[in-house]
């Protein structure tokens, strides 16, 4: 079932499918090392809501909301 990263609930695995934008945010992304096929976990939510913690490729990543919303992942 694909969804946005942002929906995908705190230590449930998922597999990146695609990236919904452009530009220099885009090319953040993918240098993080979001591109097809990786796997990546919600670890840790901020208290606020508006952070998530990510494992993609034994790294923590923080993404925004806004951001994540972009990111197309398969669970």
């Amino acid at each position: 079932m694909k969804t946005s990263l942002d929906k995908v609930e705190i230590n449930k695995l998922a597999k990146v499918c695609s990236l919904n934008c452009t530009g220099s945010m885009r090319r953040r992304l993918l240098d993080l090392g979001l591109i097809e096929n990786a796997t990546i976990i919600p670890v840790l939510k901020s208290p606020a809501g508006e952070l998530t913690a990510y494992e993609i490729r034994g790294t923590i990543i923080a993404i925004r909301m806004e951001d994540a919303k972009d990111i197309i992942v398969e669970q």
